[in-house]
């Protein structure tokens, strides 16, 4: 069984947790600027870092000159289009 929680659960938890108002979010930038308090990050697992770097071979390892054409096409375009604008 997997876990119940939703995936945006899930996606926050690298995250610090800071707070949501404004003016608190300011003071808490602030006391991090001045070392009054230090913010707390969290390791990674060292599996999360082994499975990021095995991903970019093992993928272009499988796409075909073809289609790796076809995606350096489309992000050129991308990139174009949106000086254009």
């Amino acid at each position: 069984m997997g876990d119940a929680r939703p995936i945006w659960y899930h996606l926050s938890m690298d995250k610090p947790q800071r707070p949501r108002d404004t003016n608190q979010l300011a003071k808490h930038i602030v006391d991090v600027a001045t070392g009054e308090i230090e913010e707390e990050t969290r390791p990674k697992a060292p599996g999360q870092r082994k499975g990021g770097l095995k991903g970019g071979p093992a993928r272009a390892a499988s796409l075909t000159p073809a289609r790796r054409s076809a995606i350096a096409k489309k992000a050129a375009s991308t990139r174009w289009d949106a000086r254009k604008k």
